[in-house]
């Protein structure tokens, strides 16, 4: 297979740029690397440097380099956000869906235990949602019940919070401009960050009313920030960096260090080479584990490594921005040949050295230590013995490890006192699990409807490959970007739908009229607090459309109404069987239909819908799916909380279970 082509390799922009060593060389071309190669002969690592030194000294001459924004004091907290996670508003650590209220406290606990706290958070809202009706972006903040106290009660933890902004959201309910919108809700909410969804860097309108709503706010993009840009953008991802075999260096913050940068590689299992390049440019990570819905968990062995080097980072973050910078320093001949590189941040009688093991196998080196101070092993946190200034220290197989050499009376109570543990490499697998089906006795059905027969059915779904994945697994794994046709094209499944017993479809939807009659009698109201309000609320039945479906009900509001009128949601393999006969109907305008799908694998909700909806977002294919669809198309819908799951493009129908003798 063409490299080019194979998703399992990197593309040829995301591959390590190679630094030409000769004196006279022309440099420019480093502008638009990602990552700097290093030759893997240990010999070239001198002129290696002098190269890069020089690369830095023209670059910043070529693009008339200012650093004025990187000595604001409001912004001097990118540089120290090492560790940022992504996060789905309605993950199960973060939200509550018994008491429908936010958790923060059990999201921040969780981070601290497993990887030794989150600097940062974004709080990611509307993609893969956005698109099923009308909302756009910032209703799906706005609308949030408690949002601005989630970001007080996170900055009292001492975490800095994002916001994402999308700039493919076009097609939605227009209101003011993007700038104006945003810098609304950074003010606000008082925002820390913008994350710029599938943008490299924002544009200068946009970060300037960003900085008069609120000075301090960085702006953080996706991927390879411009090099002309960097003096604007305090932070930017590591997205898509493959390394070389001999680690290099990391382009955009080796030009500048205090340009915070988050390596992420989100559909990968394993987590080492970037923990490691973060580690040897003294730059941070992304965590994301729910990936639009998908999980992709770090093993326990990745957790620990970032836990123990985060440990170090915020510590000796001074040196890190400050220190003097060596890539590659010398470590003697044995230490290359066993797979071991290091990096040196050197400033006064203070002396930083982290160190990489690229082998499989345990590595025992003696590196020189300068200065007269004690020397302790980062991994351990042990005091170590010099010898004729080296001190020999371990590092795992495919692992990090360090050396700090503390100048006198320096504060040492940061360094880990507990044994690092043989903690497990593999991927922990988290399977979603169906919410079991509400029991219904068997009754006769008191709408037209079809009748689905007992016994096996084999059904073809077909379904649009998102981000979301179908019911559990990412879609995407080890992949590094996914494009189309692997993105957004239609794929098939089979499933098979066994029913122990005869199941009586609602030909049609619940109507508004249907729905008001079991408000009017039960008193109904919203079952999830929040959000706009409905307008079936308040509505008479005689105000209803007999002919329209009902919308903005939340599955707990039509698993009320079933309740109410003795059935229960059809499942979505009941749904389809049903819809593939004669006499199916769908009521106007055509909304999706909810079915008994519930899903959850303990931080994310989700079900599939059915039908389709008059109702599409044109503009970007990264909106929900849309338009009337066959009966054999199902879209995973990630469940928002809060009232949020309430949409004008959302209705359902009901289903009863059939004695045998009514069926025949």
């Amino acid at each position: 297979m063409d490299d080019d082509l194979d998703p399992l390799v990197p593309r040829p922009l995301d591959r390590p740029t190679v630094v030409p060593l000769e004196p006279d060389a022309d440099l420019s071309g480093l502008d638009v690397g990602k990552i700097l190669a290093a030759p893997d002969d240990p010999a070239l690592w001198p002129r290696w440097r002098e190269s890069l030194t020089r690369w830095r000294d023209e670059a910043r001459q070529r693009h008339d380099y200012d650093d004025s924004l990187y000595r604001r004091p409001e912004l001097a907290w990118a540089a120290d956000c090492f560790v940022v996670s992504q996060v789905w508003l309605w993950d199960e650590l973060l939200y509550d869906w018994d008491n429908h209220t936010f958790t923060p406290e059990r999201l921040l606990a969780d981070a601290q235990e497993r990887f030794g706290g989150f600097d940062g958070v974004v709080l990611w809202h509307a993609y893969p949602v956005i698109g099923v009706d009308d909302r756009n972006q910032w209703d799906f903040y706005r609308d949030v019940d408690g949002l601005a106290e989630l970001v007080r009660t996170l900055h009292d933890h001492g975490v800095r919070v994002f916001v994402d902004y999308n700039p493919w959201d076009v097609g939605t309910r227009r209101c003011g401009d993007d700038a104006s919108e945003l810098a609304a809700l950074v003010a606000d909410l008082e925002i820390d960050g913008v994350f710029l969804d599938t943008l490299k860097e924002g544009g200068g309108s946009l970060l300037a009313s960003l900085d008069a709503a609120r000075p301090g706010v960085a702006a953080e993009g996706e991927s390879t920030v411009a090099l002309p840009r960097v003096v604007d953008h305090p932070l930017s991802w590591a997205q898509w960096f493959a390394d070389s075999p001999v680690p290099g260096v990391v382009r955009s913050h080796f030009y500048e260090r205090r340009h915070q940068m988050h390596h992420v590689r989100r559909w990968h299992r394993d987590h080492g080479e970037e923990l490691q390049s973060a580690w040897l440019n003294g730059i941070g990570v992304m965590v994301w584990e729910v990936v639009f819905g998908a999980w992709v968990g770090w093993s326990d062995r990745d957790a620990q490594v970032l836990r123990r080097m985060v440990r170090a980072q915020r510590a000796l973050s001074h040196l890190l921005r400050d220190g003097e910078w060596t890539p590659l320093a010398d470590l003697g001949a044995d230490a290359a040949e066993l797979g071991v590189f290091g990096s040196t941040f050197t400033e006064g009688d203070e002396h930083l050295l982290t160190l990489v093991n690229r082998g499989h196998t345990a590595a025992t080196v003696r590196v020189p230590t300068p200065g007269t101070g004690p020397a302790f092993d980062l991994w351990t946190g042990r005091e170590l013995s010099r010898s004729a200034g080296t001190v020999e220290v371990g590092i795992p197989g495919r692992g990090v490890g360090g050396v700090w050499v503390a100048p006198s009376g320096h504060d040492r109570s940061w360094l880990p006192e507990d044994s690092p543990r043989e903690d497990a490499a593999g991927f922990t697998h988290r399977l979603a699990h169906r919410v079991p089906t509400p029991d219904v006795a068997p009754s006769r059905p008191t709408v037209p409807h079809l009748t689905v027969p007992s016994g096996t059915h084999v059904l073809t779904v077909r379904y649009r490959c998102r981000e979301t994945g179908m019911y559990e697994g990412a879609p995407f794994v080890d992949e590094w970007k996914p494009l189309p046709p692997r993105l957004h094209d239609l794929r098939t499944l089979e499933r098979v739908a066994v029913l122990d017993r005869p199941i009586a479809v609602a030909a049609r939807e619940v109507s508004e009229r249907e729905f008001a009659e079991f408000v009017a009698a039960t008193g109904h109201r919203p079952a999830v607090p929040g959000g706009r309000t409905p307008a079936w609320a308040g509505r008479t039945p005689a105000e209803a459309d007999p002919q329209r479906p009902v919308t903005e009900v939340d599955l707990a509001d039509a698993r009320a109404y079933a309740a109410w009128s003795g059935s229960r949601l059809p499942t979505e393999d009941e749904w389809q069987l049903a819809a593939e006969q004669s006499g199916f109907e769908r009521l106007v305008p055509a909304v999706w239909n909810l079915t008994e799908s519930e899903h959850t694998d303990g931080r994310t909700r989700f079900m599939m819908l059915k039908g389709g909806a008059d109702h599409r977002s044109e503009g970007s294919s990264w909106y929900f799916d849309g338009g009337v669809r066959g009966p054999d198309f199902a879209a995973k819908y990630l469940v928002p909380g809060l009232g949020l799951g309430r949409s004008t493009s959302i209705g359902f129908r009901v289903a009863w279970p059939v004695a045998d003798e009514d069926h025949r």
